[in-house]
């Protein structure tokens, strides 16, 4: 298992409930990948520094998750395309930062409370 972190940039126009469907859609495609969400940061709506497809103020949405390396593709393929989405960046996690987070323990096991 890998740890990945996920920030999205949904549109300003996005509502708090709206915001949980896009989190529940994201859950849902990553368990049938095969990993899970550990976390999930609702960072709110934030004005941009400059406009990004002429629009002002997104909601963004952190999540850290754990899957198997290329289990993540069709995730990614799936918000390039979706409406709502902005912008997203997928990274992997380096080992040491998922230690320090929590998301696996010395070992490299997955600890009973990431999963």
């Amino acid at each position: 298992m890998r740890a990945y972190e996920i920030m999205i940039i949904a549109d300003g126009e996005t509502s708090e409930s709206d915001a949980s469907h896009l989190v529940n859609r994201i859950t849902e495609q990553v368990n049938t990948a095969g990993g899970t969400v550990a976390s999930v940061d609702k960072w709110g709506k934030r004005h941009f520094a400059y406009e990004i497809n002429h629009k002002t103020e997104g909601y963004y949405l952190v999540l850290e998750i754990l899957a198997e390396g290329g289990a993540l593709d069709e995730l990614e393929h799936n918000l390039r395309i979706a409406d709502e989405v902005i912008r997203h960046k997928l990274i992997r996690l380096p080992d040491h930062e998922a230690i320090r987070r929590g998301l696996f323990d010395e070992s490299g096991a997955i600890p009973a409370t990431a999963g």
